[in-house]
């Protein structure tokens, strides 16, 4: 099974370069942020990640993902705030004690639009993106190996623990568990199985640390890539482009006198 979330294709979004896409991502996250207003979170989403999402064909594969991550937030995220907003006054439904206000409703669809978008995006980066190329680009334009690997293996953290967490339950099935019964029975049965996975990824970790030491990752030296990653002026530009729109976008609730 494979430790990254990486989906290996030929599309314009893959042969990117990493340090675009990461720029990117941190341009759309600053500006969903930093103008909070449902409408633009929604206005990225349609004319950035979703024609990203389908030019680079990872859609079907992204949508997947990004539903178990987000189904269960917004769900409490609405339920929450429409019952519990203070200050709500519009109440659109009523039953007993439990009033839903629409001052709730836009507020919880405000935060849900920028985490959609968050989710959106990064998932997106992981699965156009490998994770060595992203550690080669951030290392060739400086970057400390450290704090490039640091980075880099974030990405691959959610499959690492998913690897190992299989590992760790066919290993006990073939010492006879049954995960057959109850719901309630089989999250017994799963408490367990958090130990050995916690401290197997710090075994992990120390394994790691111990290689990184012997790349010398320590080392002060410039270091030179052995495959290098592809560049272009457009993307330097682009780049640029970027964050002078981040940087407005901070600005503008500023001038306008929102904050």
């Amino acid at each position: 099974m494979s430790t990254t979330l990486f989906d290996n294709r030929k599309s314009v979004i893959h042969r990117l370069n990493p340090v675009t896409k990461l720029i990117a991502l941190l341009a759309i996250i600053v500006i969903v942020f930093a103008i909070p207003l449902w409408w633009v979170a929604g206005i990225i989403i349609v004319v950035i990640v979703v024609p990203a999402a389908v030019i680079s064909g990872s859609g079907g594969r992204l949508l997947k993902l990004s539903l178990r991550i987000l189904l269960p937030i917004l769900l409490v995220l609405f339920i929450v705030q429409g019952l519990t907003f203070p200050g709500g006054t519009t109440v659109i439904w009523q039953w007993g004690i439990i009033d839903i206000t629409s001052e709730g409703l836009l507020f919880a669809l405000g935060v849900g639009s920028r985490i959609v978008v968050l989710v959106l995006a990064s998932m997106l980066l992981v699965l156009t993106t490998h994770p060595g190329d992203l550690m080669s680009a951030l290392s060739e334009r400086g970057m400390s190996p450290k704090f490039a690997y640091i980075i880099s293996s974030t990405l691959q953290l959610i499959p690492a623990f998913r690897v190992r967490a299989d590992s760790i339950l066919l290993a006990q099935q073939a010492r006879g568990l049954s995960l057959k019964g109850s719901p309630f029975r089989r999250i017994k049965i799963m408490l367990p199985l958090l130990s050995p996975l916690v401290l197997g990824m710090f075994t992990d970790v120390e394994e790691r640390s111990t290689a990184m030491e012997a790349r010398a990752f320590g080392s002060t030296a410039k270091r030179t890539a052995l495959i290098p990653v592809p560049d272009s002026t457009v993307q330097n530009v682009s780049r640029w482009v970027l964050i002078v729109l981040a940087l407005a976008a901070v600005a503008t609730p500023i001038v306008l006198g929102l904050l």
